[in-house]
């Protein structure tokens, strides 16, 4: 079957906007591969983190991106054999990751790498340029967001729960400077595409925002059965 033919839904959102949440279950559900386009990111900002590269330096940044020796399984991710699922979902990664991302030699380096998850019997795929960039063939595209206030609040939850130490107005002020940040950078800058669908998750549940997103796929299903 040719890879353009296996049907993948992009959910592209800022940062704490619970789109990898969402995206996951999704897949879970439709038994899809799932991509947390983030995560590789911020594999590669751990990896720069540990070798003290230059982050300020984009050519060190995308050789660090091509030689990258990762894995994810189950729902572990692995970077040179050690879990690091944690790891990379620490403040200073998010922040260094999102440097590193607007750096087009990064983001070239790991754009097959992105599109290799493409596999039968589909895919869910969460980031920032997913369905404008990454999957433009993509069936469904959404665009996940919530205001920069509750997202603070859903990644101090989530940090706590990991057993970080977070502070809300600190968080506040991290999301809102990267939001700034992908939103205007020059290369697949943050926003949403005239042919994605907005899903503004304010005040929904994580349950809420899933049965909206599988809803949306039903009706391309039953579109293309017509």
């Amino acid at each position: 079957m040719q890879t353009n033919k296996i049907p993948v839904i992009a959910i592209d959102g800022p940062s704490a906007s619970g789109k990898g949440t969402v995206a996951q279950l999704v897949a879970r559900k439709l038994g899809f591969h799932y991509l947390d386009s983030g995560a590789l990111y911020r594999l590669v900002a751990l990896k720069t983190i540990q070798l003290h590269a230059d982050t300020q330096n984009p050519g060190a940044a995308a050789e660090i991106a091509i030689h990258l020796n990762v894995f994810f399984k189950d729902e572990h991710i692995y970077l040179d054999d050690i879990i690091v699922t944690d790891a990379i979902r620490t403040e200073q990664c998010g922040i260094v990751a999102s440097q590193l991302a607007a750096y087009p030699q990064v983001r070239a380096a790991l754009t097959e790498r992105q599109r290799a998850f493409r596999q039968l019997p589909g895919l869910v795929a969460d980031g920032r340029d997913m369905g404008s960039v990454i999957f433009p063939d993509a069936v469904l595209k959404i665009y996940l967001t919530a205001s920069a206030e509750v997202r603070a609040q859903r990644r101090h939850k989530q940090l706590i729960e990991k057993g970080m130490s977070a502070n809300i107005a600190d968080l506040l002020q991290d999301i809102q400077k990267r939001d700034e940040r992908d939103s205007n950078r020059s290369i697949a800058p943050l926003q949403q595409g005239i042919d994605a669908k907005l899903l503004d998750t304010t005040s929904l549940t994580i349950s809420q925002a899933q049965d909206a997103v599988l809803s949306w796929y039903n009706d391309v299903l039953a579109k293309t059965r017509v």
